[in-house]
């Protein structure tokens, strides 16, 4: 992971949310996850965002990847970012596995066959690969989307939920790759787990009630959650 210094005063945000308004509306009633809110991910630190469940954790990651789009305002991405880690919903169902893997790599820029070879050695799926994604489990979907998501150097790594993939041998391969990613990456976290929050993570962002709240410790954005959770 990268130190937490920064590199100069005149470094670019990571990621930087600008009056970003994001709701939803379900039977004819309105619900706001982020409130016009702006605040900054800085490079060179690892974050893990908290907040009490139905806050807006996981449509905030969506947001931080451009899954999805805010109803207003501006996020602006300095860095290379991944899609939350094991989401496979941005694949296409039609599409075999191959397909998908091959569409991603040149969407990124990337070494088609590099990326094919990878990810097949990675997720041992063999001949599903030509499979289209809607004949797979969902842990084949899983092991897909993780092994894409090594396959391509980001910058900042989306983490919703850090979820064992497959057996424990599979998981350990997962765990290994992701180490290594992590030694010259930054993180954005979700997790219900404080502990892994810790691990993984030097700042910290608590969203409440439409807003979020940014720590440069993230002991006091876990001090601020649990006193939420009181």
């Amino acid at each position: 992971m990268l130190s937490d210094v920064k590199d100069s005063e005149s470094t670019p945000p990571m990621i930087e949310f600008r009056n970003v308004l994001k709701y939803y509306k379900a039977d004819g009633r309105k619900k706001v996850v982020l409130d016009h809110v702006s605040f900054v991910f800085e490079r060179g630190y690892s974050y893990g965002l908290l907040g009490v469940n139905g806050a807006g954790k996981s449509t905030t990651m969506r947001l931080l990847s451009g899954v999805e789009m805010p109803n207003a305002g501006v996020i602006k991405r300095s860095v290379r970012v991944s899609w939350p880690l094991g989401f496979a919903s941005a694949f296409n169902a039609l599409m075999t596995g191959r397909n998908n893997v091959t569409f991603a790599a040149r969407a990124y820029g990337q070494n088609v066959r590099r990326v094919l070879e990878f990810v097949e050695d990675f997720t041992e799926l063999g001949d599903y690969l030509d499979a289209p994604i809607k004949t797979y489990s969902s842990g084949m979907a899983a092991r897909l989307a993780f092994a894409l998501s090594m396959a391509i150097d980001f910058e900042c790594y989306l983490i919703d939920e850090l979820t064992a993939v497959g057996d424990a041998r599979f998981s350990a391969r997962c765990e290994e790759a992701f180490a290594e990613r992590r030694k010259r990456s930054d993180v954005i976290m979700v997790s219900h787990s404080v502990g892994t929050i810790k691990t993984f993570c030097s700042r910290g962002g608590v969203l409440i009630d439409g807003k979020m709240m940014m720590f440069p410790d993230i002991d006091q954005a876990i001090d601020v959650y649990n006193r939420l959770n009181r």
